[in-house]
C-alpha cells in the first residue's frame, strides 16, 4: 500500500504543480494561452490518474459504499468524479485558448460541480481522520494531509465563485481572486502530495 500511496502522491504533486504555475501572474503572457491551457489540461490528467489509483487503493483495502471505510471509499469516488469534470473543463479552456483572446482575461474557470465534488471529497477525508466534525492533530501526518487538502478544496471553491460570470453585465466577479485561489489551491494540493510521498517513503 505504501508504494501505491507514493505513486498517488507523485501524480498529485505533478498535477498540483501545473495548477499552481498555470494561473501564476505573467505566466500566460510569457508562454501564450495555448501553452497555458495545455498546462492545465495535463495537470487535470495527472489529478485524474492519482484519483483513480486512490479509488483502487480504497477498493484493495476492502472499503465500499457502506460498512467500514465507507468515508474513504466515497471520498475517493467523489474526488475521481470531480477530476473527470476538470478534464472536460480544462480541455474546453485549452481549445478556447487557441483562438479566443478573452482567455487571457481569466486563465482557468473551475467547474462549479467539479469544485463541489472536491469539497465533499476533501471534507469526507478530513472527517474520516478526525472521527468528528473538526479536530486539531498537527503532529499527525495523516491529519496534516487531510487538512491541507481540505484547504485546497475550499480555495478551488472560492475560485469557482470568483470566476462566475454575471449575466447582466457579462463580467466576471473577480478575475484576480479566481486566479489567486486557483494557484493557492494548487499549492495546498502540492504540499499534501509531498507529505503523502514522504510518509509513504518512510513506511517502506
Amino acid at each position: 500500500m505504501s508504494r501505491l500511496s507514493w505513486w498517488i502522491g507523485l501524480l498529485f504533486a505533478i498535477g498540483a504543480t501545473c495548477f499552481f504555475i498555470g494561473p501564476f501572474p505573467g505566466f500566460v503572457q510569457l508562454v501564450g494561452s495555448a501553452v497555458d491551457g495545455l498546462v492545465f489540461f495535463v495537470g487535470s490528467i495527472f489529478f485524474t490518474s492519482a484519483a483513480a489509483l486512490q479509488t483502487v487503493q480504497a477498493h484493495r483495502a476492502g472499503h465500499g459504499p457502506t460498512g467500514e471505510g465507507w468515508m474513504d471509499w466515497w471520498s475517493s469516488v467523489v474526488q475521481f468524479a470531480g477530476t473527470l469534470l476538470f478534464n472536460v473543463d480544462t480541455f474546453h479552456a485549452m481549445q478556447t485558448g487557441f483562438d479566443d483572446t478573452s482567455y487571457d482575461r481569466l486563465v482557468w474557470t473551475p467547474d462549479a460541480i467539479g469544485s463541489a465534488c472536491f469539497l465533499v471529497s476533501g471534507y469526507l477525508a478530513y472527517f474520516a481522520v478526525c472521527g468528528c466534525l473538526a479536530c486539531w492533530r498537527r503532529r499527525s501526518v495523516e491529519w496534516q494531509i487531510a487538512a491541507v487538502n481540505l484547504v485546497g478544496c475550499v480555495a478551488f471553491g472560492i475560485s469557482a465563485i470568483a470566476s462566475f460570470v454575471v449575466p447582466s453585465s457579462g463580467s466576471i466577479i473577480d478575475l484576480a481572486a479566481a486566479n489567486l485561489f486557483t494557484a493557492f489551491g494548487g499549492l495546498c494540493f502540492l504540499v499534501g502530495a509531498v507529505l503523502l510521498m514522504r510518509d509513504a517513503g518512510a513506511a517502506t
